[in-house]
């Protein structure tokens, strides 16, 4: 099949299935941008066929709904893989976001960590080549390291391990900005968690606690802990790695 080539919308179509979840919805418009669609507004079209026709005018759809939901208004919708809008789906709750649909070639992982991000909620990704990826790297550094550092650190600590068997980066929220850090996921194509800093210190596990990030952060250890968290069936394989302002831990998921 050939794409169309159809202009579509900038930023993300955020749909809500019922009212109660328009605080949630507004949360990720204010980070995401995008359009929020309101489908009980309108008394005379069934919410599917709402979807319907409004589905190709995006590139990314964010849906809060059941997934079984999301899966019926997709039925009939999907053409090719290269050209269908990636969707994510959001329980009422904010817990998860699900990268439902065109995971790869559209995007669909991608912004599941956005919006897990955006709510502080897990991404929860399913396709083969994530799962086949073993590692998860937790990072901690000082205020506006470099990519070159953040590099350098990550290197040392994979030693003959190699960049494409990790499947993300975590780190706290208050190094979500951190543009080395950013540019370093940027140029190796790398999903980017962040953790909210009440969730780390709720599991402190450190091998050996740092007095400076206790003083300056309020906790006695951000790499592995995230690490940690974002594996919690995982070992920690590289404990905490520390080079010129990076701190890095590497934790491997078990196989059995």
């Amino acid at each position: 099949m050939m794409c169309d080539g159809m202009e579509q919308k900038t930023g993300p179509g955020i749909w809500l299935v019922r009212p109660e979840s328009e605080a949630l919805a507004k949360v990720l418009q204010n980070q995401l941008g995008g359009e929020l669609y309101r489908p009980w507004l309108n008394t005379v079209s069934s919410q599917k066929q709402q979807f319907a026709n409004a589905y190709r005018n995006h590139k990314h759809w964010v849906m809060i709904a059941a997934s079984g939901i999301a899966v019926r208004f997709l039925d009939g919708l999907v053409q090719d893989k290269r050209c269908d809008p990636a969707v994510v789906v959001v329980d009422e709750a904010g817990r998860f976001a699900v990268s439902l649909f065109a995971g790869h070639e559209g995007g669909a992982n991608h912004l599941a960590y956005r919006v897990a991000n955006a709510l502080g909620a897990v991404p929860v990704i399913t396709t083969a080549t994530e799962a086949l990826k073993p590692l998860v790297i937790g990072i901690g550094c000082r205020k506006n390291v470099s990519v070159d550092q953040i590099a350098a650190a990550i290197k040392l600590a994979l030693g003959e391990r190699q960049l494409n068997q990790v499947r993300e980066i975590v780190t706290i929220d208050l190094k979500a900005n951190e543009p080395g850090l950013l540019e370093f996921c940027a140029q190796h194509d790398l999903p980017l968690r962040i953790l909210a800093g009440v969730t780390v210190a709720a599991r402190p596990w450190v091998s050996l606690a740092s007095d400076w990030v206790q003083q300056n952060v309020g906790l006695p250890g951000v790499c592995e802990p995230c690490a940690l968290i974002a594996s919690p069936r995982g070992n920690l394989l590289v404990p905490k790695l520390a080079l010129n302002g990076v701190a890095v831990a590497i934790v491997e998921d078990k196989t059995n």
